[in-house]
């Protein structure tokens, strides 16, 4: 029951994901190269290259046939999955920070950050149109300025593409129009800090938040009235649902700055699992040496991936989850297990087995 740990980034992890169907795993880091990965196994299947910078998103279409990726280098790139050869490449003004595809695959959003006296934009463009990946193009619909120090730093598409949901370096919550961009359907602020990652449940009629402010939270997709919230005592970067179970997977820990000054366990660089009704954290599971930057559950539900900001990286030879109950012998067990010390920057751990079988509940 030993993780995989998948070594493929000389740099840490920026965001991870599953295809649809769950046998793909998609990493984006910050050294310039995301991959592609065989989920049951942990094989690479290749890399897409053409980047010049830090991969902050990556993005895979439901039929599992482009690959969407946006970069610090001021570009954003359409890729063949099967080959792996770039399709377009759209130039933008300032670093792209989220890509995603809408659900029909015809159309996708990204956004740009605020730089160089230049706004943060949000724009969606019509990927059968060739037209839409030249650089003045403005796309199908496009938000060109935001207001200063909110620019957008997580989305989704909203159900049947009808909207786009949004969160922000201030801790709102918006929801924008497809039909009119400019108008917000509904704007919230349940958060006091940056919002990292947005992930839906498996029918997207919730989705679940992760903040720089020590929480998670959960919405409902329609209303966006807040249901629940998961309080930690760490940055949030990451959080995600479980398909099949009631659990919530939080991943985070100190800020990436702080790390060499601080020890692994004082830095809180578990994965915490939590009850999705009760709000009560059951367990923890080690693995990284660093803060956590993106975890995603198996589409089957019975595994997870985390993507970190490792630097010197302990992998133990089980992933032992610690419930509160058995904190402290849960702690010295930990202490007592060989570690495997490897020096790899941007750690991608995939649990591919039953994740339950070791929470210690």
């Amino acid at each position: 029951m030993k993780p995989i740990s998948l070594h493929g980034h000389e740099r840490a992890i920026t965001q991870i994901k599953f295809n649809r169907d769950g046998d793909l795993l998609f990493s984006a880091a910050k050294d310039a190269s995301p991959n592609v990965w065989y989920s049951a196994n942990g094989e690479r299947l290749g890399s897409f290259d053409g980047h010049s910078g830090v991969i902050w998103t990556i993005d895979c279409s439901w039929d599992s046939t482009k690959v969407v990726t946006g970069s610090g280098d001021n570009t954003l790139r359409l890729w063949d999955l099967e080959t792996g050869k770039e399709l377009n490449k759209l130039q933008t003004r300032t670093s792209v920070r989220i890509a995603n595809f809408s659900y029909s695959g015809k159309m996708l959003f990204y956004t740009t950050d605020e730089a160089m006296k230049l706004p943060a934009s949000l724009k969606v463009i019509d990927l059968n149109s060739g037209s839409s990946f030249e650089p003045d193009s403005s796309g199908i619909i496009s938000i060109d300025e935001f207001d200063r120090h909110n620019k957008p730093t997580s989305g989704l598409w909203g159900p049947l593409d009808e909207s786009i949901i949004t969160g922000h370096e201030t801790g709102v919550l918006c929801k924008w129009d497809f039909r009119n961009i400019k108008e917000k359907l509904l704007e919230v602020q349940k958060h006091k800090s940056q919002i990292n990652d947005l992930q839906y449940n498996e029918d997207q009629t919730m989705f679940i938040t992760a903040s720089k402010d020590t929480s998670a939270k959960l919405f409902d997709s329609e209303t966006f009235d807040h249901l629940k919230t998961y309080q930690t005592d760490r940055p949030v970067n990451s959080a995600a649902l479980s398909p099949i179970r009631d659990h919530v997977a939080l991943g985070g820990g100190q800020e990436a700055m702080e790390v060499t000054t601080t020890s692994t366990r004082a830095g809180k660089f578990e994965a915490r699992f939590y009850h999705l009704i009760f709000e009560e954290e059951f367990a923890r599971v080690k693995g990284h040496f660093g803060p956590i930057n993106s975890i995603a559950f198996h589409p089957s539900g019975r595994s997870y991936a985390s993507g970190g900001e490792d630097g010197s990286t302990g992998l133990l030879d089980a992933a032992v989850a610690t419930a509160k109950a058995d904190a402290a012998e849960a702690e010295e067990l930990l202490l007592n297990l060989t570690e495997m010390k490897i020096l790899v920057m941007g750690l991608l751990v995939l649990f591919h087995f039953d994740y339950l079988q070791v929470l210690v509940l």
